[in-house]
C-alpha cells in the first residue's frame, strides 16, 4: 500500500516509524541530522498520520503495520534498509530485525516489555490524552520538556492522535502482542531517563530479551526527538553504523 512519508538526505536508506497515535513529523527535529549520512525515509503508519488504514479484513496489529511498511519499502525499491522507530515504532524495528528484512534496527522506548499494570497504564493514559483538550502540561507525560515543542507540532501532533483510524483497533491488539522473536541483525535500544509513559524499569527487560545494554537517554522522556535531537540522532546513527 502506497504510505505517505517525507524524505530527504542521501546514503544507505533509513526508514523512520513513530509510535501509536503519532505521525512522521514526529521525527522533524532529527531528520536534519541524519539526511546529512542517509536517505532518510520518515513514514507515516498505515491508519495514523495522513496514511490510508490497512485494507479491509486486516486487523491492525504490530505484525500487519510491520508487514505493510516493509512492502512499502520494497515498492520504493528499497531492500533491507536500516530501520529505527520510537514506541509501537520501536517494537516494528525488533520484529523487522527478527525477520532479518533490515540492515540494522534502532528501538527508542519500544513498546511490548511492560507488566499487564503498565500497560494498563499506558492504555489509560493514551485514551485520556486522546479524549480531552489539548494540553501542554499533561505532555510531561511523554516529552520531559514540553517547552521545547513549538505549537505547531504541538497542535498537529494532538490532531493526529486524535483523528487516527486505527488508533483503538492497534491499541486493543497491545493486549496480544509479545516480545519478538531473537534478532537476525544488529539491534540497538534505548530508553529515555525520564520516560513516564514506558517507565525505564521496562528497559531492563528489554536488555535481557537482546542480552545486551540498553543505552537510557539522560533528560529525555518517551518521545525525545524534541528533548534532545543531538542525541537520539547519534543513538540512530551508532546503531546504523553496527552493520559495519
Amino acid at each position: 500500500m502506497e504510505l505517505v512519508h517525507h524524505r530527504s538526505g542521501s546514503g544507505p536508506p533509513l526508514v523512520l516509524m513513530h509510535g501509536i497515535g503519532h505521525h512522521w513529523q514526529a521525527w522533524q527535529p532529527v531528520i536534519g541530522l541524519l539526511a546529512r549520512h542517509h536517505d532518510v525515509i520518515a513514514v507515516d503508519l498505515p491508519g495514523f498520520g495522513a496514511s490510508p488504514p490497512l485494507p479491509p479484513g486486516t486487523i491492525s496489529t504490530a505484525e500487519s503495520l510491520a508487514y505493510a511498511v516493509e512492502a512499502f519499502w520494497r515498492d520504493l525499491g528499497i531492500d533491507e534498509p536500516h530501520v529505527a522507530g520510537n514506541s509501537l515504532g520501536g517494537y516494528l524495528a525488533l520484529d523487522m530485525a527478527s525477520r532479518g528484512v533490515c540492515r540494522t534496527a534502532t528501538a527508542i522506548s519500544p513498546a511490548g516489555f511492560w507488566s499487564r499494570t503498565e500497560l494498563l497504564w499506558l492504555r489509560s493514559v493514551l485514551k485520556a490524552m486522546r479524549a480531552g483538550p489539548i494540553n501542554r502540561a499533561g505532555l510531561g507525560l511523554v516529552v520531559a520538556h514540553p517547552e521545547r515543542l513549538s505549537d505547531e507540532a504541538l497542535h498537529s501532533g494532538w490532531q493526529a492522535l486524535k483523528d487516527a483510524p486505527g488508533f483503538y483497533e492497534t491499541l486493543d491488539a497491545f493486549y496480544w502482542m509479545p516480545p519478538p522473536a531473537p534478532p537476525k541483525v544488529p539491534v540497538t535500544i534505548a530508553w529515555g531517563e525520564k520516560d513516564r509513559l514506558l517507565p525505564r524499569r521496562q528497559a531492563v527487560r528489554a536488555g535481557r530479551w537482546a542480552q545486551k545494554r540498553v543505552h537510557l537517554m539522560p533528560g529525555c522522556g518517551h518521545i525525545p526527538m524534541t528533548d534532545d535531537p543531538e542525541l537520539v540522532a547519534q543513538v540512530i546513527l551508532r546503531g546504523a553504523r553496527a552493520a559495519n
